[in-house]
This record gives C-alpha cells, structure tokens and sequence, in this order.
C-alpha cells in the first residue's frame, strides 16, 4: 500500500501521495495541492524542492551529491573527453 500525507485545510482532510526516490528518500507530491485547494506553498530558497521526477539523475544539493546513471560527477568529468 502506497504511503499518504494528510494535510488539514479549513476543515477538510487533504491526501497528499508520498513518493520514493532513487536514493530511498521521500517526498511529498504536491503538484494538485493548488488545484484542490487554491493554496499554494512557500520554499524560501528552494531548498526543499524536488524540480522533477528523474530515474538517472540524483541531486542533494546541501550534501554535495549529484550522480548520473548511479555514478558519482567527479568520476565521470575525470573520464571526460570533449
């Protein structure tokens, strides 16, 4: 069973989908937040924004990471021949 975030507004309960990443982290899915609700949210920064859904790319900006395919950045642009 798929894992769901509940958000109160004025009353009513709103599902939220939680959803996995490559890495094992979590997130909630809130791209119908606005048209459910008319709310939008507030990520000063956006240092809690996932951009996008990607099945070969990881990032984690506050840790340093970014991987493509699995493989850390450095050991590819080391490889690197243009």
């Amino acid at each position: 069973m798929s894992e769901i975030a509940k958000l109160e507004l004025e009353g009513k309960t709103i599902e939220l989908p939680v959803i996995e990443g490559t890495e094992n982290e979590k997130g909630i899915d809130i791209s119908k937040l606005r048209a459910q609700t008319g709310y939008v949210t507030i990520d000063r920064g956006f240092k809690n924004t996932g951009s996008c859904t990607s099945a070969i790319t990881f990032l984690n900006g506050e840790e340093g990471v970014l991987r493509y395919r699995g493989y850390p950045i450095e050991q590819l642009a080391d490889k690197a021949s243009f």
